[in-house]
Formats: structure tokens, C-alpha cells, sequence
């Protein structure tokens, strides 16, 4: 079912992050959040998750949901292998079932021989490439990505930018995506949802038609919406 968030209020002090926010997401669908920095797209997926608490209001559609988190930095523990890494998340899943995930994550992000490397001993590509495979492994239904590409140089972000549509196409869930760059909601998203203001709110939502594979290319769909996203960061 969409997860739908009605009259949300949040305030830190005096400062008022969030009032009566109405914005709802699509399920098993990648939903981008764009906006920009400091507007409160980190703390909405924190409240959605339930890492941070709020002063009013009311989520449906988060009852009884597991969440995966892929954060801007990979937030790795660096005394353990990449396996025992991806062993880490898994709690209580059965081991057998639990094994199984994680060779298919290793194998499709391309770190199966890297297995018994320690954190430090990876690229910084290698070591998001982990963070993904780590939170496709566990089984949650939904995924959250905080800025995962953030400072990535274009082509290592174009790469893991098709790498993670790649997994999601073969284990689809909700995603919802955080991000301030416009050209990375164009390449990833099925639906775009732009927040801002102060107090934070929906200012425009999209849901785009046109296949990610051709969405490099100049059709009317992509220039139009182009157009309106960047409208928002020139104004």
C-alpha cells in the first residue's frame, strides 16, 4: 500500500521543520525526494524509518514495514570482511536463506573475489557498491537512500546509479531516494516529489513515463520536466 503521510509536524527548538505535511509515495516504486540541502529531506526519512520522532501528526502505509538504509557515507564496520559485514544485518533470517542473499548481492555487485577484504583495503566506489549490496540483502520492504552518491565523481556515480536500478529491477520494493541534484532524480526515479519552503513542504510532484534507458536522450517528457526541476534551484 502508498505510504502516506498526513498533517506532520517536527520542530527542533524553536525551529519548525515540518508543518501539516501531506505528501504520500508509491509503492514498489523508486520515489525521489528532491530538494535542497538542509530543507528536511533527511529528517522525513529518518521520521518515516522511525529514528526520529515527531510532534503531531499521522504515517500509514509504515505498519509492520522493515526499512533498509543506505546512507551518504557507507557506514561500514571496519573490523569486519565485506561477508561479515553483510552477515551483520541479518539478525534472526534463517542462515541458509541469509547465505543465499548475500552471494547473490556479492555476486551482482561484482565483490564476490573482495570478500575477505577488510573496509579500508576498498575503493570508495567499492565501498558503496557494499552499502547497496548490504541493504538489497536484507529483506526489508522499504529502502531508504539518504544521498548515496554524494561527491562521487559522474562516471562512478553514473555506474552505481545503474548498478542499483539493476538490483532493483531483479528484487523490487519501495524505494524512497533523497537527493539535491536534479540530473540524478532524471536517471533514477519513477516518481519525483520536490520539497522546500520554510516550513518544508510538497511544492510539485511528477511521475515519469519514459524508460530509464532512454532517458539520456532529448524526448518532450524528460526536456519539459527538466525544465520545471531545475526551476526550482534558479529562481
Amino acid at each position: 500500500m502508498p505510504l502516506v503521510i498526513s498533517k506532520l509536524n517536527k520542530k527542533y527548538g524553536s525551529q519548525v521543520i515540518f508543518h501539516n505535511l501531506n505528501i504520500s509515495f508509491d509503492d514498489n516504486v523508486i520515489n525521489c525526494i528532491l530538494g535542497a540541502s538542509g530543507c528536511g529531506k533527511t529528517t522525513l526519512l529518518n521520521i518515516i524509518s522511525g529514528l526520529e520522532k515527531y510532534e503531531h501528526g499521522e504515517i500509514r502505509g509504515a505498519e509492520g514495514a522493515t526499512f533498509s538504509y543506505i546512507f551518504q557515507e557507507p557506514r561500514l564496520l571496519d573490523w569486519y570482511t565485506v561477508e561479515k559485514n553483510m552477515w551483520y544485518i541479518m539478525g534472526n533470517i534463517d542462515r541458509t536463506a541469509a547465505m543465499k542473499r548475500i552471494e547473490r548481492y556479492l555476486a551482482v555487485t561484482g565483490l564476490t573475489k573482495f570478500r575477505n577484504y577488510l573496509p579500508r583495503q576498498l575503493s570508495g566506489g567499492m565501498k558503496q557498491r557494499l552499502s547497496i549490496a548490504r541493504a538489497f540483502a536484507y529483506p526489508g520492504s522499504i529502502l531508504l537512500m539518504d544521498e548515496p552518491f554524494k561527491g562521487l565523481d559522474i562516471k562512478l556515480k553514473r555506474e552505481l546509479t545503474e548498478e542499483f536500478v539493476k538490483l532493483w529491477n531483479e528484487d523490487r520494493r519501495t524505494v524512497l531516494f533523497v537527493t539535491h541534484e536534479p540530473s540524478e532524480a532524471l536517471m533514477m526515479a519513477d516518481n519525483i516529489h520536490i520539497i522546500g519552503g520554510e516550513p518544508c513542504r510538497e511544492l510539485y510532484r511528477t511521475e515519469l513515463k519514459t524508460d530509464r534507458s532512454s532517458r539520456a536522450e532529448s524526448t518532450d517528457e524528460i526536456v519539459n520536466v527538466r525544465k520545471k526541476l531545475y526551476s526550482f534551484f534558479t529562481d
